[in-house]
């Protein structure tokens, strides 16, 4: 015969079925207890993990940046360009991708403040001629994103035409700077804010960390929130400095010409993708019988 499990029911004495109906709620409380515990913890964990993965992904992010390489008669000077900035950065990548700014003279050069290139009349000009009016039909819109981007040394920003012809402070296209400017004390960063309330009706102030970076630094506080910067030097600053001490004419322009002999992206994680090729190709018709019948 087949062995057959019985479960015996067991009885149990009044004392002890009185004390079941004593510690079963309680026991059933705890059990709930643990569970609640249990899924706070497994929320917490749940919004750690969440919060690593954002800050990883935005650090990722962070490090995608476009980077371009300037060849110059002086040396080399390498920029990064800042995704907060992108009608800016987007602009730049395609002037360099038509290799326009081959050959441009960094045509404006002012010691202790900066030196400016991308007049695309520079090319071919004569010794002495004046430069800085050259420029492509459009504009950008400015991107002024203060305290967080700002004048401070090796700063890349774009050139624009002056307030009285440009009241909404719109960039040129192709015109740029890179700053070089000098370290502030105190007094002159109080007069750089006093000049600043006058020009933008109160509407940039230096914060601590920014008149920090002024002090020991250096820059031009006086063109923030007044010209876009959308970059800076991540090597060859030594090149920049270099340049702004060359000796120029009385419109700045260098004595011996200062040339980008080549602009090149050195990584462009925005570059457009290929356009696939949408011709379909032809079809080919079966090649008619030519044998000659037997």
């Amino acid at each position: 015969m087949p062995k057959t499990f019985l479960i015996k029911r067991v009885g149990f004495p009044l004392f002890n079925k009185q004390l079941l109906l004593i510690l079963y709620p309680i026991f059933i409380s705890k059990v709930n207890n643990m569970k609640k515990i249990m899924l706070s913890m497994m929320a917490v964990l749940l919004t750690l993990v969440t919060a690593v993965y954002a800050q990883n992904q935005g650090d990722a992010s962070a490090q995608q940046q476009a980077e371009v390489l300037l060849e110059t008669t002086e040396g080399n000077i390498q920029l990064v360009l800042y995704n907060e900035t992108p009608q800016h950065r987007d602009n730049f990548l395609k002037l360099v991708r038509m290799n326009f700014y081959d050959s441009l003279l960094f045509h404006r050069v002012v010691k202790d403040f900066m030196i400016q290139g991308g007049d695309l009349n520079s090319k071919h000009a004569q010794p002495g001629q004046r430069l800085g009016t050259g420029d492509l039909d459009y504009t950008i819109e400015p991107e002024f994103r203060l305290p967080q981007l700002y004048h401070r040394r090796g700063v890349l920003a774009a050139a624009r035409e002056p307030n009285e012809v440009n009241p909404d402070m719109r960039s040129g296209a192709c015109q740029f700077y890179i700053v070089w400017g000098r370290i502030l004390n105190d007094a002159a960063i109080m007069k750089v804010q006093e000049r600043l309330d006058i020009l933008t009706q109160g509407r940039v102030q230096l914060t601590p960390e920014m008149v920090e970076t002024y002090k020991t630094v250096g820059g031009t506080p006086h063109l923030d929130g007044q010209y876009t910067v959308f970059g800076e030097v991540t090597k060859g600053l030594d090149v920049v400095d270099r340049i702004q001490q060359l000796p120029t004419d009385k419109y700045h322009r260098p004595l011996t010409d200062v040339r980008i002999l080549r602009a090149t992206i050195i990584t462009d994680p925005f570059a457009p993708a290929p356009k696939k090729d949408v011709k379909k190709a032809a079809s080919k018709k079966p090649a008619p019988n030519r044998q000659k019948k037997r």
